[in-house]
């Protein structure tokens, strides 16, 4: 997969999902879509189905944290689904991301790409210390991403302002899929660690996770070719 902007469809509702989407409708590039649990939750899995069925790219955002039995078997079911990108949470454990990888691989060899969430980007260190975890939020962050790639994963969720740092750490090859953009004259909202979409690309991220500046601008169409303009330099791979 090439460098993308990925639009986080965070709607309640398979009808405000379907009014964003029509906006899009004369458009010859198909945005690549984050469904996350918000939508799926409300929807099931029949929604990644019908958005698949539109042409679009999926990354399927639930996060799953479990015991590696029980996230094996998660992993088969949305394998299924057909989606482009799953994820779930590196803090539990290389086992659990081990047996993800063997759910999510199908019977004739493929899979979607899986991908860690090393720490959120509302996360500080002083909501980790809450935690009792007491390392700098990027050692953390890098032990995580490490951690992902010798459980065979294929990158990792993370800042763009580790995206870098990730690479350095991890190699080039390795992905970093990186929520937390904002364009410079926006709203943060609850994030805390932030960057514009240029930002991003210059700190090595390949693929950013863009909501609430698309979705909720007054014009979605306008905004997003100001997000591919501005990450991707212009161009449409």
């Amino acid at each position: 997969m090439s460098k993308d902007v990925i639009i986080a469809c965070d709607f309640n509702s398979k009808a405000d999902l379907m009014t964003f989407l029509d906006k899009f409708e004369n458009e010859d590039r198909k945005p690549f879509l984050k469904v996350g649990m918000e939508l799926f939750y409300a929807e099931g899995p029949a929604i990644v189905k019908e958005i698949k069925a539109r042409g679009h790219k999926i990354f399927l955002d639930l996060k799953l944290h479990d015991i590696p039995n029980t996230v094996k078997k998660a992993m088969a079911v949305l394998s299924a689904l057909d989606v482009d990108i799953c994820n779930l949470h590196a803090a539990g454990t290389a086992a659990m991301m081990e047996a993800a990888l063997e759910g999510l691989t199908r019977a004739d060899g493929t899979r979607p790409l899986l991908i860690a969430v090393t720490q959120l980007t509302s996360t500080s260190e002083e909501r980790m210390q809450n935690l009792l975890i007491d390392r700098p939020l990027d050692e953390v962050v890098m032990h995580y991403a490490k951690n992902a790639k010798d459980a065979g994963l294929d990158g990792v969720v993370c800042s763009p302002l580790e995206a870098g740092k990730v690479k350095a750490v991890c190699g080039d090859a390795f992905l970093t899929v990186t929520p937390g953009v904002r364009f410079a004259d926006g709203e943060v909202g609850d994030q805390v660690r932030v960057t514009t979409p240029a930002k991003a690309r210059e700190l090595g991220s390949d693929y950013i996770v863009v909501g609430r500046p698309i979705t909720q601008a007054a014009d979605p169409v306008q905004a997003y070719h100001r997000c591919i303009r501005e990450f991707l330099g212009g161009e449409v791979e």
